[in-house]
């Protein structure tokens, strides 16, 4: 099992780094997966651009097409997960998925005013945060190991590693995330595709707002070069920035009546 430090904890040997040819990402008409599009647009590289959002979709695809690449727009919602499978088939039918970047997710909080989340938003979140993007890892994964390469990013969170009692579905979905995504490394790094996760921190959105120490919040386009820098790499597991593996190695370190009187303190 990797353990988890710095920015890359991969003990395997990774893929050699190729060209994006074919890219699947989702959460294109999000605000981080729409800086990753853009700065994955080029000459030569097809896009599978995938979103909730079709307006901002549109401008996303606008904007890579202008840099040269060729673009597929799907507007689709990772809630509906037979809808999302069908449409990879498709997609990969198509022509080969060389290289998928899971970017989609839903961050959502107790809401004000309630202890407990709303049993739907917990449904929703283990939905779109977790069942979604490793029903879609594992379909291609497979694909990918029958043609002997791939690479796939899944975009987890550093909220995995600790029990937030005012988020609790959003940090359980990113663990299972994690542990998934270890396991499903494990399985198909020996048939030629590579897994990647990146678990961030807090990541200074562009509505900005977030009731956050700025010293905490990594802007926008730095978080995503350095999620696609972990990938290119070909780490294993990498987590950004790297104080928040500092304080993963801090909450497994504090007793535990200790631990949980600093995390019932947190507030989003």
């Amino acid at each position: 099992m990797n353990s988890i430090a710095g920015a890359s904890t991969s003990h395997e040997t990774p893929q050699s780094p190729v060209s994006p040819r074919r890219v699947l990402i989702t959460g294109a008409s999000g605000a981080l997966g729409g800086v990753i599009c853009r700065r994955l647009a080029a000459p030569g590289t097809e896009l599978l651009l995938w979103g909730r959002d079709a307006a901002r979709l549109a401008l996303v695809a606008g904007d890579c097409r202008a840099a040269g690449a060729e673009v597929v727009v799907r507007a689709i919602d990772l809630a509906d997960g037979p809808a999302a499978l069908a449409a990879l088939a498709q997609d990969d039918a198509a022509a080969p998925i060389s290289d998928a970047l899971l970017v989609a997710g839903q961050g959502d909080a107790v809401p004000a005013g309630l202890n407990i989340e709303p049993a739907a938003q917990v449904a929703r979140l283990a939905q779109v945060n977790f069942a979604a993007p490793a029903a879609l890892a594992a379909a291609l994964a497979d694909a990918m190991a029958a043609r002997g390469r791939g690479r796939i990013l899944l975009v987890g969170s550093a909220a995995a590693f600790h029990a937030l009692p005012h988020a609790p579905a959003y940090a359980a979905s990113k663990a299972g995330l994690a542990r998934f995504a270890a396991a499903l490394r494990l399985a198909v790094a020996p048939l030629g595709v590579q897994i990647t996760l990146v678990s961030p921190g807090f990541i200074d959105w562009a509505a900005g707002g977030r009731p956050v120490p700025r010293a905490l919040l990594l802007p926008l386009d730095v978080a995503a070069r350095r999620i696609l820098a972990a990938f290119e790499a070909g780490a294993g597991h990498a987590i950004i920035p790297r104080r928040f593996a500092l304080l993963w190695l801090l909450d497994r370190l504090l007793p535990g009546p200790a631990r949980a009187a600093i995390l019932r303190r947190i507030r989003p």
